[in-house]
């Protein structure tokens, strides 16, 4: 089979962050609008290529002051550092649909080796509306994409102490990101 050529969907693909917060429990954040693709032999998907960018302008997570302070120079220091990136340079196919990709994840302009689960949810033809025109079906596929990591090995190293030397924000950071895969027409020979 031939290479296919996806795009990640920017309306329905989002990287979400969950970090410890006081000790006690879970704050999560979310960036939509997450820019991508993936080129793929389904025969040799080891070969994948996948790439995406996301707008750390655009961190939400329910509490606008909160959102303030992460984009500031304490943690993402956006107005330096508005997106982050991740290029996908080795796949290793787990299980029929389960995958390891190591690639280089770029945040706060510091690049670190970093490897997802990544998740094959299967695909499915669809509608396809580019204003009130229905230009489909087209070929949806989705993944979901996990891993931990280290958030000082990206200078994300803001933090305070609480009482019994605990502290405000932890480590480690959990990163989900859902993608919803499009395929790109094939060219036609004209």
């Amino acid at each position: 089979m031939a290479t296919a050529k996806w795009f990640f969907e920017p309306g329905h693909t989002a990287a979400e962050f969950s970090a410890r917060h006081m000790m006690v429990t879970y704050v999560r954040g979310q960036f939509k609008n997450v820019h991508g693709f993936l080129e793929i032999d389904p025969d040799d998907p080891e070969k994948a290529q996948v790439a995406a960018t996301i707008d750390a302008t655009q961190v939400y997570t329910g509490q606008p002051d909160r959102d303030t302070h992460l984009r500031s120079a304490d943690f993402f220091d956006v107005e330096r550092f508005p997106t982050w990136t991740f290029t996908g340079s080795r796949i290793r196919q787990v299980s029929a649909n389960d995958f390891e990709v190591t690639g280089e994840l770029t945040i706060r302009g510091v690049t670190r080796s970093v490897t997802f689960d990544v998740t094959y949810l299967g695909q499915w033809d669809t509608p396809w509306w580019e204003g009130d025109r229905d230009l489909g079906p087209r070929r949806r596929a989705g993944f979901v994409a996990r891993s931990r990591i280290n958030r000082h090995d990206f200078g994300v190293s803001w933090n305070d102490v609480v009482d019994r030397g605990g502290v405000v924000v932890s480590d480690m950071v959990d990163v989900t990101v859902d993608v919803e895969a499009v395929l790109e027409p094939a060219a036609t020979a004209g």
